[in-house]
This record gives C-alpha cells, sequence and structure tokens, in this order.
C-alpha cells in the first residue's frame, strides 16, 4: 500500500460510493475542493481509501474520509489519517478537526481528537464535532 496526493475527480466516485451511495454523486462534492489536498491509499494500482483536508492557516479540516468496504477493517485509513497528521504538523497546523459520523468516533479518539459539543445530525446522520490541538 501507498499513499499520495489525489485529484478531486479521483476521490469523488469513492466519496460516493462508501458515504451517499443513495444520493447523487454531486452531493458529495464540497465546496473548496479545488484547493484541498487529497489523499489517497493505493493498493496496486486501485485507489481504495480517500481523505480531503482543507486548510485554513493554522487550522485544518478533514472532510469526506471513505475506505471501499471491501477495503474496511484492514488499518489502511489508520494509515492515511496517520500520514496526512504528519503533513499538517510538518505545515504548522495547530488545529485539526472533522464532523465525524457517530459511528466512528472512537476511530478519531484513538488519534487524540476530542468530542466538541453535543451530537447532531446531517441527511439523517449522527455526527459529533471532534478535534484537536497540537503545539
Amino acid at each position: 500500500m501507498y499513499i499520495q496526493q489525489v485529484t478531486t475527480e479521483e476521490v469523488l466516485p469513492i466519496r460516493h460510493q462508501v458515504l451517499w451511495p443513495d444520493k447523487l454523486p454531486s452531493f458529495c462534492e464540497v465546496e473548496g475542493d479545488d484547493s484541498a489536498t487529497h489523499y489517497g491509499a493505493f493498493i496496486g494500482d486501485t485507489l481504495v481509501c480517500v481523505a480531503s483536508v482543507y486548510r485554513n492557516g493554522h487550522e485544518a479540516r478533514l472532510r469526506k474520509f471513505a475506505t471501499l468496504p471491501e477495503y474496511q477493517g484492514r488499518g489502511i485509513g489508520s494509515q492515511v489519517i496517520e500520514y496526512l497528521v504528519d503533513d499538517l504538523k510538518f505545515a504548522k497546523v495547530n488545529y485539526f478537526w472533522c464532523d465525524a459520523r457517530a459511528t466512528a468516533r472512537s476511530f478519531y479518539q484513538k488519534y487524540g481528537l476530542c468530542v466538541e459539543g453535543e451530537e447532531f445530525q446531517k441527511s439523517g446522520i449522527s455526527y459529533f464535532k471532534m478535534s484537536v490541538s497540537w503545539g
């Protein structure tokens, strides 16, 4: 497996398939995709996991993090998070956050992210804002 930056066009099909298969593909597009850093994990030539990071100064937000179902549970997402967190720390980002699906809360806690505020709903799914500060 290897991780590298990928394009918006490469991340969209995986976002759609994993996160919002019942919505139109355009629902998976995010304002700022053109300027975001998109990470992709590959097994051979197959893109199996994507994560997009939107930076604003020393703050960064993770959005649309998805691993193809047949590759989940293999530690691929963990390696992507570790990779992008290293990138963010190197870039002097000191606040990292995301809106985490409630089902993924414990995953993000492993990387030091803590719940901020109350559970909320987006498109019928429960989320928590989670964040971590460095330095």
